[in-house]
């Protein structure tokens, strides 16, 4: 029964919220995660490329 009530107040703390947040917070998360995704993708990628002149 201490779950269901817990349960329930965290559910009201999060609807009390949601009216207050936009898709800004959002959006940024996903942009730079994005940025980050690219960049690491691009390095692993052309770490390859590099010449050992030995």
């Amino acid at each position: 029964m201490e779950h269901h009530i817990a349960a329930v107040r965290l559910a009201q703390a999060l609807a009390a919220t949601a009216p207050r947040q936009g898709s800004g917070d959002l959006l940024r998360v996903v942009l730079v995660v994005m940025v980050l995704g690219c960049v690491l993708t691009g390095w692993f990628l052309l770490r390859g490329y590099k010449r050992n002149d030995d």
